[in-house]
């Protein structure tokens, strides 16, 4: 989506859920420290890739010290030759580190089959390729959201993001079939996410003290799964857990 594209990050991450008036107050408030995205408010598409037994989401809700996820990311949905993300998403120690490469969608799709890319090899390629070939993975859920976003005046790296209409299906798993599913979580609730390479600053932190607005535990594909995956497939599940035990 950006002009320039970044493939590796490394910074810390909190969620946070506000009501919408927490949204108006956290907004006036903070407004003079922040600038709107370039691009304002845009729609991000997610397929979430997995095992056939869901081990790797299985493995992060159990809160490791490290723990990863493979998906492949779109803003908006994506033409026949728009590029997409295909991206391995880690977490250490609290730090989040993300490594991604581009190509069109259906290139991924086949790159993530196992099947060689036939774009340049890069490391971050290669590090997805094998992880591939160690895990096996499928796309098994989509998740989108609609999002709106800023980073610091003083601090560019520090970005803020709000998530509304917080949506997923877990059939016609291709970013080319639409950013339509259904609700993932309550409406009325506005996801925040604040992302920032290393401390968080003095003003926000007053901001999210007197607003009293507290972090979450909160994982959207995570959400998906214990509440339209597991549940409608447990029996299933079990048996998928025993064979690979």
């Amino acid at each position: 989506m950006s002009k320039t594209i970044i493939t590796s990050f490394r910074r810390y991450e909190k969620k946070y859920f506000l009501t919408k008036e927490q949204y108006g107050l956290f907004r006036q408030s903070t407004a003079p420290f922040v600038s709107a995205d370039e691009y304002g408010k845009y729609s991000i598409c997610n397929i979430y890739y997995d095992t056939d037994d869901y081990r790797l989401i299985r493995a992060s809700l159990e809160k490791p010290v490290y723990k990863e996820k493979l998906r492949v990311r779109s803003y908006g949905v994506p033409g026949p030759d728009d590029r997409v993300f295909a991206e391995i998403k880690k977490k250490y120690d609290g730090v989040v580190y993300k490594r991604r490469i581009t190509m069109t969608d259906a290139a991924a799709e086949s790159f993530l089959r196992v099947i060689r890319c036939s774009e340049s090899r890069n490391q971050i390629a290669a590090e997805l390729e094998y992880f591939q070939q160690f895990y096996k993975t499928k796309p098994k859920a989509f998740i989108a959201y609609d999002r709106e976003a800023f980073k610091g005046n003083e601090n560019p790296e520090l970005r803020i993001t709000f998530d509304t209409n917080l949506r997923y299906r877990l059939d016609r798993l291709s970013l080319r079939e639409g950013d339509d599913g259904r609700a993932l979580i309550d409406g009325d609730l506005i996801l925040m996410e604040i992302k920032i390479p290393e401390s968080c600053p003095l003003w926000l932190c007053n901001q999210l003290s007197e607003l009293k607005i507290q972090p979450v535990s909160f994982s959207k594909y995570g959400t998906c799964y214990k509440k339209f995956i597991l549940g409608n497939n447990h029996q299933s599940l079990k048996k998928e857990m025993r064979l690979s035990a």
